[in-house]
């Protein structure tokens, strides 16, 4: 959840929607591995990215990472 949280409040609103949030993939590795707190290697942090698309926090377009907003 702390990668989750860390991506969220990186990424970007789409050029589409002011309502999505999405980040580059590329981008969002390098912010995992770069987060002290989360102290992530490069395997790790593509692996958190992996959970979390696996688990619907994100979703992949493209090489865009797109957040998705827990309803409550």
């Amino acid at each position: 959840m702390d990668a989750y949280e860390l991506l969220a409040v990186t990424s970007h609103n789409t050029a589409e929607s002011q309502d999505r949030q999405s980040i580059p993939r590329e981008h969002a590795l390098e912010v995992l591995r770069g987060s002290e707190e989360l102290d992530l290697e490069t395997g790790d942090a593509t692996h958190a990215v992996s959970r979390l698309i696996d688990r619907g926090y994100l979703y992949e377009v493209n090489d865009e990472l797109r957040i998705t907003i827990p309803e409550n």
